[in-house]
């Protein structure tokens, strides 16, 4: 059952966005846009400290000298999330220029190579959890880890959606640019599944490696999702939609933790 909710779940969101294709014409409107990435924005802020930082900080205890741990998690995974940033050529939007190195590769190739810059953390995030319930890690629970993939599900969605639709407006079919869509989310569950064959030998690295995932998710956010949901007249949209996605993890999180 955990492996279900933090493999499958978080996955199922991604197909489920990517399905949007059947319904929504060639483009996604700047207003759609900016509402889909504010909200999942919210959704990975709330996440990254209730799912991730607070647990991470009952396991290492009270004062500076004890939270070192958290500290350096943190920023390692700030690190390596910059690093992927750089070398991974990749595209965010038709609306925005490729980033990272120069490549010949499609644009539609750096759109997924995007959406798969952005699972990883989350798969990470994902996988540190599940490796804490099932090693019976006392501040992590069950529902804890499915308040988590429910909320990864649900900013999965737009993500799905936001490759799909663009494919189809380059000519792609609507099954062949869904099945992409969806394909995008495989990232994650592996990304998973990774982390949790890493802390089967490392479970004392337990508040270090949830830090680590924080820092790598609120990456993503800080420098792709939160700019890219600002971009137009209707800027605010992405504000208010970061604070209901922000509100939901957080009800989420009260309610099924």
């Amino acid at each position: 059952m955990e492996l279900f909710i933090g493999l499958i779940v978080p996955m199922a969101g991604t197909a489920l966005g990517a399905s949007l294709v059947f319904l929504i014409r060639d483009r996604i409107s700047q207003i759609t846009n900016n509402a889909m990435l504010g909200f999942a924005s919210g959704i990975m802020v709330a996440a990254s400290f209730w799912s991730l930082l607070q647990p991470a900080l009952e396991q290492t205890g009270d004062g500076l000298a004890n939270s070192w741990p958290v500290i350096v998690g943190f920023i390692a995974g700030m690190g390596f999330l910059l690093l992927l940033d750089t070398v991974i050529p990749h595209q965010h939007s038709d609306n925005e220029p490729p980033e990272g190195p120069k490549s010949s590769l499609s644009r539609a190739t750096k759109m997924i190579l995007a959406v798969g810059l952005h699972n990883i953390p989350e798969g990470m995030a994902v996988g540190v959890v599940l490796s804490g319930v099932m090693g019976g890690n006392t501040s992590l629970t069950v529902a804890g880890a499915l308040a988590l993939s429910i909320g990864m599900a649900i900013q999965n969605i737009p993500e799905g959606a936001i490759i799909s639709i663009p494919l189809h407006g380059e000519g792609k079919s609507k099954p062949k640019a869904f099945l992409l869509g969806a394909l995008s989310g495989l990232v994650e569950p592996l990304a998973a599944v990774a982390t949790m064959l890493f802390l089967s030998d490392s479970a004392g690295a337990m508040p270090v490696l949830l830090a680590f995932a924080a820092g790598a998710m609120l990456y993503v956010v800080v420098e792709e999702l939160i700019p890219s949901s600002q971009q137009g007249k209707h800027s605010n949209i992405g504000t208010i939609c970061f604070a209901t996605g922000f509100v939901l993890m957080m009800m989420l999180d009260a309610v099924l933790n």
